[in-house]
């Protein structure tokens, strides 16, 4: 386990980002883009009005990121809703409380923020990540879907 208060989960800065692309290569190496294709996503998270990666370090090494969107909604009373995607924590350093530090600081934030509920999704072969997400209190709730948009017939075309 970290020792209490040698662990910082702070919003990244530019600089971390080799960090962060080490992570989600450790993750999955073909997951992760390049240095100058990430900063300029990076920039552009910036822009939005609460759309936020975050590091999770120790003595100064980010060993986990996350990110957190809280987005507006007009259904549901106007309750903000927030989303926790791209969770990684380094290998080596997995069952240490990174992970749980992490999700701890992005429900705390998704609160601080109004939200009514946060929700991720992990690949249905990550089983790891499906026990230690509902260790935490997350339910499996419905179905997600996806479709690939290159793949995906366009408007005017026969499904």
């Amino acid at each position: 386990m970290i020792a209490p208060g040698s662990l910082t989960i702070r919003p990244a800065m530019p600089a971390d980002l080799p960090a962060v692309l080490a992570l989600y290569r450790e993750l999955d190496a073909q997951d992760a883009t390049d240095l100058g294709e990430a900063r300029a996503i990076f920039d552009r998270m910036a822009r939005y009005p609460d759309y936020t990666l975050h590091v999770a370090e120790v003595d100064g090494a980010a060993l986990g990121t996350f990110t957190l969107l809280v987005m507006e909604n007009i259904a549901h009373a106007g309750a903000r809703s927030a989303i926790i995607e791209a969770v990684a924590v380094a290998g080596a350093a997995q069952g240490r409380g990174i992970g749980r530090a992490m999700m701890r600081a992005a429900l705390d934030l998704a609160r601080e923020k109004g939200c009514y509920k946060a929700s991720l999704s992990t690949r249905m072969s990550r089983e790891r990540a499906h026990a230690f997400y509902e260790s935490l209190g997350f339910e499996r709730h419905g179905f997600s879907y996806i479709i690939h948009l290159e793949e995906a017939p366009a408007s005017g075309e026969a499904a």
